[in-house]
């Protein structure tokens, strides 16, 4: 895809990737220069007292008021006032700008920054909804790890094309009362016989919710031979093919789980409380730090573990993107920035704080950057790191939410 032109509102200088790089449509993404400093000071300028609106999920409280942490900053820093738009849905967002583009709002859009990543990343893409390239010609980009972490320029499959900037790291993690589960499951099929032994006591949330998505996506992944296919955008053969032994395995599993599967929790949150409170003694979540914190605010037993399938587990990046009709372009920039700086990253990386892995390169950091995160392990963190199975292609997610919904909703 193209990037976009410029709007008549916005100025030359501000329109960073346009002085600092440039995609051909079809062609492999390339950069042609790293962040230009002359360049980048004119953006920091436009800037200055720009209102940013950030919409941006708000389910967790942590997350919140890092948020505000950050608005502060940003301020302080660099004169840019950011609100973080508080909202449950991406895709709703996705609605909006689409919406604000049918309407002719090419310039005023409501939305200067969003909180995103697969399926919404693509149809944004698509539909041409999206300014850029920009993100990797910010100066923080320089010690992004895009290498040892490639779902940092692949979202879901999809290259990002510079279209978004990495924020945070995400992997498939179970925890499990280390008390009841002195030997966790390795595997979907040592959970399976697991289940088997210990009825009720694990499931996984409702689709379309998106740990309930994650843990179908990983059982998709442990028991199909052609994984390859699944980086491929979504065709109907494959995915009868391809999606077989998937529902012969939950099939399989279902019967099982809590409420032997005829009901599922609603959020991940709900089945981590229903950890806590003993009715559950395995749940899942997709920040592998996640137990960690829950245990420091006292909300998880310390006897509590967390741990991956060896063998792999689906992950991917999560990222920030600059809607097309943004009125905060320039102030969007120093915020995506700012939010990749290594004291930004350090402090999100803190289990005290939200405990969202970084996407930063340790071995690009100072000392003293690197002194800023957490050097050991803390309880509750997962010991044994499984290698992550990139995200099938984004158009595979609605496809597998739809057949779910139709063989186990009743």
């Amino acid at each position: 895809m193209s990037p976009l032109p410029a709007s008549p509102s916005l100025s030359r200088r501000t329109f960073l990737s346009a002085a600092a790089c440039t995609a051909t449509a079809g062609a492999p993404f390339a950069w042609a220069a790293p962040a230009d400093a002359a360049v980048w000071k004119r953006v920091e300028a436009d800037a200055r007292g720009q209102t940013v609106y950030f919409n941006a999920w708000a389910g967790s409280e942590r997350i919140n008021a890092y948020l505000q942490w950050v608005a502060g900053e940003v301020k302080r820093l660099h004169g840019v006032t950011l609100n973080h738009v508080k909202i449950t849905d991406a895709a709703e967002v996705v609605k909006r700008v689409r919406a604000e583009k049918a309407a002719g709002r090419l310039a005023d859009g409501s939305v200067d920054l969003l909180w995103i990543n697969g399926e919404n990343f693509l149809t944004m893409k698509r539909e041409a909804l999206l300014f850029g390239p920009w993100a990797e010609a910010l100066p923080s980009f320089a010690a992004v790890d895009v290498v040892g972490k490639p779902t940092t320029r692949l979202d879901f499959s999809e290259p990002v094309d510079g279209m978004e900037a990495p924020w945070g790291m995400a992997q498939l993690t179970f925890f499990a009362d280390g008390q009841r589960v002195t030997t966790p499951p390795d595997n979907l099929a040592e959970l399976t016989a697991w289940a088997q032994r210990h009825p009720g006591r694990f499931t996984y949330p409702r689709l379309p919710q998106f740990h309930g998505t994650t843990f179908v996506k990983q059982a998709l992944m442990e028991t199909t031979a052609d994984r390859a296919a699944l980086g491929r955008p979504y065709s109907a053969e494959a995915f009868a093919r391809v999606t077989a032994p998937l529902w012969k395995a939950l099939d399989a599993l279902h019967p099982h789980l809590w409420r032997q599967g005829r009901q599922f929790p609603a959020s991940d949150s709900v089945a981590r409380q229903m950890l806590a409170d003993g009715e559950l003694w395995i749940s899942l979540t997709f920040n592998p730090n996640e137990a960690a914190s829950e245990m420091l605010a006292g909300k998880l037993s310390s006897s509590v573990v967390s741990y991956q399938h060896s063998g792999g587990t689906v992950g991917n990046t999560h990222f920030v993107a600059i809607p097309f009709n943004a009125r905060a372009k320039a102030g969007a920039q120093v915020v995506a920035n700012f939010l990749l700086s290594p004291a930004a990253q350090a402090r999100k990386a803190d289990v005290r704080q939200w405990g969202d892995p970084t996407v930063l390169a340790m071995d690009r950091l100072t000392p003293a950057e690197r002194a800023a995160f957490q050097a050991n392990p803390l309880p509750g963190t997962v010991q044994r790191v499984a290698p992550v199975w990139p995200e099938p292609h984004g158009t595979w997610v609605d496809p597998i939410e739809q057949e779910w919904l139709r063989r186990y909703v009743r």
